[in-house]
């Protein structure tokens, strides 16, 4: 059963989503890069739906650090943890949607510029981490 999200909750899902990306896009920077990596991520999301769909477009956009890549990994990838969490408890047919599209934004946005090198393939290793969450007892 679906439960409506907080602006909080869904402040992690987008934090979760566009910091993926710009993990991603901070993995290989460069300006003309990252105008690829925008269109490819912005691609991505627009096949959101549902609850998902709801929390990627409410308010603005996540404030993320901008200092370091260690940074900007130690809020993104605990908020797709807590996503993870939040759709798995209030809906956890958006869970999966919610996975598979940050995924396909951060590979999109790896290939969008010159292919994928090794540090943006890292990333996305990552990121599949965070989302895969805790394993859940049999």
């Amino acid at each position: 059963m679906e439960q409506r999200l907080t602006d909080d909750e869904q402040q992690v899902l987008k934090t979760g989503a566009f910091g993926a990306v710009f993990l991603v896009s901070n993995a290989d920077p460069g300006v003309f890069a990252m105008i690829r990596e925008s269109f490819a991520a912005s691609g991505a999301f627009a096949g959101a739906s549902g609850l998902v769909k709801e929390a990627l477009t409410a308010g603005g956009l996540p404030r993320l650090p901008r200092d370091s890549a260690l940074e900007v990994e130690s809020v993104v990838l605990p908020a797709l943890g807590r996503a993870v969490d939040i759709l798995r408890e209030k809906s956890p047919a958006d869970l999966s949607a919610y996975r598979e599209l940050v995924v396909t934004a951060a590979e999109q946005v790896a290939g969008a510029h010159r292919g994928v090198t090794p540090a943006e393939a890292d990333a996305i290793e990552r990121i599949r981490t965070a989302l895969a969450g805790p394993v859940e007892p049999a």
